[in-house]
């Protein structure tokens, strides 16, 4: 195999953990934005010392978080290219895609042409139809779909299309089998929906609750990315959290679900103890899902916080010859107008073992730039966007 500076790259994707509003926000409705400003502004201040001491404050002054005089790490913010600030333009760009033509997001349901489709290719009545909470639209529309059979369709701020059935009203094989005919008919220019996800529930009316059973149909890359190319040159891909769907298995050699934040981390530091040469490349969803779209800053901090505990954990792992990035894909202030994402810069911490003391690095005009410095590293074909800070981080 090829020679390669580390061995190892561990990648954290702090879904929506935006570091200030991007010189385009206005464009995108955001002006103002700052996700990690405004939570530390409710919080009274963040308690993060150990991204504190990895250099996040060092990026920018943020309430509670010391600046290191001596960072552990180098650091810098990245400037979103693409047009766009959902999950899959972001994480897309970091592994080297530049996202021209933005997903569609639906604030007032989906058009009737599309619905009546879906009506009549799957046989069953949609009710719904508008951007709802899951665990809210369960309980306004469960009980009139456990009496008709009818499908609950529903969005969110993302480029999303929900199905939501009853397991034992739409079996889990008929459910998964709509959600693979409803992709198949939104993989056009005309709706261009990122995500067709399947939301199975049980219970009884008051008691519903989802299943683990839900399934993501995601559209596949608009090009080969670096993990296609890792993947091919016999790299290990780990995919933890939501990777895999986001890329919809594109470049995966292996996937690892998870259920939270926690568990993401617990099974992130798993991956520590592994002997592989590739990347592990965890997504936390739960800053996102969770606390953002619910505009819930104090929810936010005290996970940001509850991550920032973990960190030492995966210092502790980490060996000469490996290297942990850790970023995120856009913003979501939880105190923003709306429920939607925020066109943001993010962080992004550089570490590995032989950093003497951290340096401020030049600002990212592409989050493409890490999937190009991890191409770098392992000597396979550059992406065509981004540029590969390798040498910088010597």
């Amino acid at each position: 195999m090829v020679q390669h500076r580390y061995k190892r790259v561990f990648l954290i994707v702090m879904d929506s953990v935006g570091i200030g509003a991007a010189p385009d926000a206005e464009a995108f409705g955001d002006r103002g934005a700052d996700t990690l400003g405004h939570i530390a502004e409710r919080m009274g201040g963040l308690h993060m010392p150990n991204m504190g001491k990895l250099g996040l404050s060092n990026i920018r002054s943020i309430e509670g978080i010391e600046r290191a005089q001596k960072p552990m790490a180098h650091y810098t913010k990245m400037q979103e290219a693409s047009n766009g600030k959902d999950t899959m333009t972001g994480h897309w760009e970091i592994m080297g895609l530049n996202i021209s033509q933005p997903f569609q997001t639906f604030p007032d349901g989906f058009p009737q042409d599309l619905i009546a489709t879906i009506e009549e290719e799957t046989g069953r009545q949609v009710i719904g139809n508008k951007p709802a909470s899951g665990t809210e639209i369960i309980e306004e529309l469960g009980e009139e779909h456990l009496k008709s059979g009818a499908l609950i369709v529903y969005t969110s701020a993302d480029s999303v299309l929900q199905i939501c059935a009853h397991e034992e009203i739409v079996p889990l094989e008929e459910l998964y089998k709509i959600c693979e005919t409803v992709r198949a008919l939104t993989k056009n220019d005309k709706y261009m929906i990122g995500r067709v996800i399947a939301r199975p529930f049980i219970g009884t009316p008051g008691h519903f609750e989802r299943t683990p059973n839900r399934h993501d149909y995601a559209l596949k890359p608009f090009g080969r990315t670096v993990m296609n190319e890792l993947k091919d040159h016999q790299y290990d891909v780990i995919a933890l959290g939501k990777i895999s769907d986001i890329y919809d298995e594109e470049g995966v050699t292996r996937s690892i679900r998870t259920q939270s934040n926690m568990d993401g981390m617990d099974k992130f530091i798993g991956t520590l103890s592994e002997d592989f040469t590739g990347i592990s490349f965890l997504n936390l969803v739960d800053f996102d899902a969770k606390y953002g779209h619910r505009r819930d800053p104090i929810g936010y901090g005290r996970a940001l916080e509850a991550f920032d505990a973990r960190l030492p954990e995966v210092l502790a792992l980490l060996e000469e010859d490996d290297l942990l990035l850790i970023t995120a894909d856009h913003g979501n202030d939880p105190v923003h107008h709306g429920t939607d994402h925020t066109r943001e810069f993010v962080p992004l911490i550089i570490y590995h073992n032989k950093i003497t003391e951290g340096r401020s690095l030049e600002i990212r005009q592409t989050f493409a730039d890490i999937g190009a410095t991890i191409a770098d590293n392992f000597n396979v074909p550059m992406p065509k966007h981004g540029q590969s800070f390798l040498k910088a981080i010597e």
